[in-house]
Formats: structure tokens, C-alpha cells, sequence
């Protein structure tokens, strides 16, 4: 059995680094609540306030629908996940954009030697068309979507990356926009960092304390190299007296 409970001696500079898809690296979250809106209309579910919808990016549909139609049977969500997918392809899969920069910023972790993966509350089918469509599919050694595993909290996901490629969780970190990202995180042991461009806010984020609460995710490079010289200082510092 794999030993995730939290480990004082993470990596400054890990050799793993996970991303979450909707909400850091791509612009998506403003879409997935406008479709969620346009499905609970069509279906007349019960109304849910953006702030609500918000709350739920990050989590697989299945768990989404949980939260935001409570008791939800089987046959009925087979239903919302139909029409969501096709609100989804009809109107919302091509409005999303990559942040800008983000493409050059893997490419520099990349170059530094770190392995890239995802893992994201997106189905296997959304995730892969996003990959095609940014061309960003050969920068990662690793994905998982939320139809391949638990959803997040749990940390299936990024167990199973750690697994395939054979990395120790002291040696990976998670970075996400969502408490769920987090939580995941602490649940399989590995550090986290934060950002503030999708689906959380600066205090629900801090308030599970990740190793950082970035603005975007394009300061992780930076923020990595500041980690890195950091401790390479204390390791050089003299001993008190």
C-alpha cells in the first residue's frame, strides 16, 4: 500500500509536474458555467447561482450534477449528460483559449528537465479534443481525465500518474485553480501551488495551504527558480555556533 500521508521533505524544485486543464491552463471556466446555465434552462432543473456553478468546476460531471440536482437518479442524469455534451460541441467546445503564454511556459519547464501531466475533471473525449486543438499534447508524459478514475478530491488521479511513471510523491507537485486541485494533492501526499484564474478565490485556495497562491500560472517558472535557489542557499548557509 502506497504510503500518501504528507511528506516534510517535498521537493523544492520537483521532477513532476501535474496540471489541472479548465481553469489554469485554458481559459474555460466563464464556458463550462454559461453551458451548465443553457442545460439547466432547456431541462428547467432547479436555477443555481453562477457563484454555485463556479464552485463545482474542477469536479467530473457526474459529481457536478450530484452537487447541483440533488438526488439525481441514473436515467435522469444520463439525460443532463447528453444534452450538456451536446450544448457543449455545438456552442462551447471552441470557445476556450489556452492562456496566453502558456504553450511557451511548458516549454521552458520542459527544458529544465521536468515531466509534464494533467489530470483534469474533463471526460477522456473532451481532454483529448483539447489537446488537439492547442497542439499540446506531446509536452505531457502523462493524462488522466475524470472517466478514468475517481474524481477529484480523490487522489486516484494523481496516484495513477505517479504510478506510470514512476515518480515518488515528494517529487511531484499538483497545481490547479480549484480547492479540489488541493485536495487532491494533500490526499496523495504531494506538494501544491494555487492560481487565481478560474474557479476559486484567494482565501478558499489559502486556506488549504499550498506551498504558493499564484496569480497565473505563467509566474510558476519564476516562482519555481526563486524555491530551487532558495533552499540551495540553506543547504550552503554555515551551521549556527
Amino acid at each position: 500500500m502506497r504510503d500518501t500521508s504528507p511528506d516534510l521533505n517535498l521537493a523544492p524544485n520537483p521532477r513532476l509536474l501535474v496540471f489541472d486543464w479548465d481553469g489554469t491552463l485554458m481559459d474555460s471556466v466563464g464556458s463550462i458555467v454559461a453551458c451548465t446555465q443553457a442545460v439547466i434552462d432547456e431541462l428547467g432543473l432547479a436555477e443555481a447561482r453562477e457563484a454555485e456553478i463556479r464552485g463545482t468546476v474542477g469536479l467530473g460531471l457526474r459529481e457536478t450534477v450530484d452537487l447541483l440536482v440533488p438526488g439525481c437518479d441514473d436515467e435522469s442524469y444520463d439525460g443532463i449528460r447528453a444534452c450538456y455534451r451536446r450544448h457543449w460541441v455545438e456552442t462551447y467546445r471552441d470557445r476556450p483559449l489556452l492562456f496566453p503564454g502558456v504553450p511557451r511556459m511548458l516549454g521552458e519547464l520542459a527544458e529544465s528537465g521536468h515531466l509534464l501531466a494533467v489530470a483534469t475533471g474533463k471526460s477522456r473525449r473532451g481532454l483529448e479534443y483539447a489537446l488537439g486543438q492547442t497542439g499540446l499534447r506531446s509536452q505531457f508524459h502523462a493524462t488522466r481525465t475524470a472517466d478514468e478514475a475517481l474524481s477529484k478530491p480523490s487522489p486516484q488521479m494523481l496516484l495513477d500518474i505517479l504510478d506510470e511513471l514512476g515518480v515518488r510523491p515528494a517529487a511531484a507537485m499538483m497545481v490547479g485553480d480549484s480547492i479540489y486541485d488541493l485536495q487532491m494533492a494533500a490526499n496523495a501526499g504531494t506538494a501544491a501551488v494555487a492560481v487565481l484564474s478560474g474557479a476559486h478565490g484567494r482565501e478558499a485556495l489559502a486556506a488549504l495551504a499550498p506551498r504558493a497562491v499564484l496569480e497565473h500560472v505563467l509566474e510558476l517558472p519564476a516562482w519555481l527558480a526563486r524555491e530551487s535557489a532558495g533552499a540551495a542557499g540553506r543547504m550552503l548557509a554555515p551551521a549556527a555556533v
